[in-house]
This record gives C-alpha cells, sequence and structure tokens, in this order.
C-alpha cells in the first residue's frame, strides 16, 4: 500500500474513533427522562442557605426558574457562575429567577462565596442534591447540571456540561 493511501485509510480510522467517542460522551451525558414525580419532590425541597436561611424552592413557582447544581471543586462549575450570575442579573426584571444548589461541604461553599459573591440565592443541598438531579435525568449525577421550569413548574429544559451564553439565550425566551 502506497503512503498516500496509508494515510487516507488512518485519517478514516481516526475519524471513525472520534465520532464513536463523540456518541458515547452523547450517550452516557445525554439527559434522561424525569422521574415520575420528580418535579413535584423538587418544589416540596428545602434546604439551608449560606447563612442558616431557609432555600424554599416553592418559593419560585409560578416564575421561570434556572436551577444550576454545582461544587466549588467542579471547574466547570466555577467557570460559569460568573455567565449564571450576568444571566440573573439581566434577566430578573423580566421574571426570571436563579438558583444555585451547591452539591457540596457547606464550609466550602461559604468560603467560596465570600471569593465570589453570587446575585442570585444559594441552597446547600449536598448529597441530596446529587439524588435530586438524577430524579431530574442526571443519571451519571455530573456536574454541572441546570434544569430551567417553566411559569408552570414543568422541565422545559436540561444540560449536563457547563452552560453557554447561547443556551442562555435560547431559554430566556421561555419569560
Amino acid at each position: 500500500m502506497d503512503r498516500r493511501r496509508r494515510q487516507l485509510l488512518m485519517s478514516l480510522v481516526a475519524l471513525g474513533a472520534l465520532g464513536a467517542g463523540a456518541g458515547m460522551a452523547w450517550w452516557r451525558f445525554r439527559p434522561a427522562t424525569v422521574v415520575s414525580g420528580a418535579e413535584a419532590a423538587f418544589w416540596a425541597s428545602e434546604f439551608d442557605g449560606p447563612h442558616g436561611e431557609t432555600v424554599r424552592l416553592a418559593d419560585w413557582r409560578g416564575q421561570p426558574l434556572l436551577v444550576n447544581f454545582w461544587a466549588t471543586w467542579c471547574p466547570p462549575c466555577v467557570e460559569e457562575l460568573p455567565l449564571l450570575n450576568a444571566f440573573h442579573n439581566s434577566q430578573a426584571e423580566k421574571g426570571w429567577q436563579v438558583l444555585g444548589l451547591a452539591v457540596d461541604q457547606p464550609s466550602a461553599v461559604r468560603g467560596f462565596l465570600q471569593k465570589l459573591p453570587l446575585s442570585f440565592p444559594v441552597g446547600m443541598a449536598g448529597f441530596a442534591g446529587t439524588e435530586l438531579s438524577r430524579s431530574l435525568g442526571n443519571l451519571t449525577g455530573a456536574l454541572p447540571f441546570t434544569v430551567v421550569f417553566d411559569e408552570a413548574g414543568k422541565v422545559a429544559h436540561r444540560k449536563i456540561g457547563q452552560v453557554s451564553e447561547d443556551d442562555l439565550k435560547q431559554w430566556a425566551q421561555l419569560a
């Protein structure tokens, strides 16, 4: 086999491997179906806030709500928080609410929020946050995980992985 054909064959093999890997990643990290009763369980949940206040999820029902499951030890989570903060600040007057649910140790979250204050509320979800995210379709428990609820309290969008400005622009159309 001449060199050119060998290069073409190697390129095709590499392309096939890349496609298979991308397909597997998509399959593994795609949101699954929302578990029956998960939305009701979500709205019934309560968590402590960073300063001991109670964060009642039912308080945001009836408005579009973006919920972000995150942790201080998760680099993509930390990277997207300023973008989510900007979304909250620009969309609040249109009725949007943003809530962060920290799947982390409360002391780590409090220390983090001293360095990077957020203008949206944060609930200390801990391990319960992982289970809640799984019921909403995040079977692997991967972070970050973002869920958008419409005004009726139903899941409208979900994303496993870091959100982008394009995601936020698309979701903002709900309000």
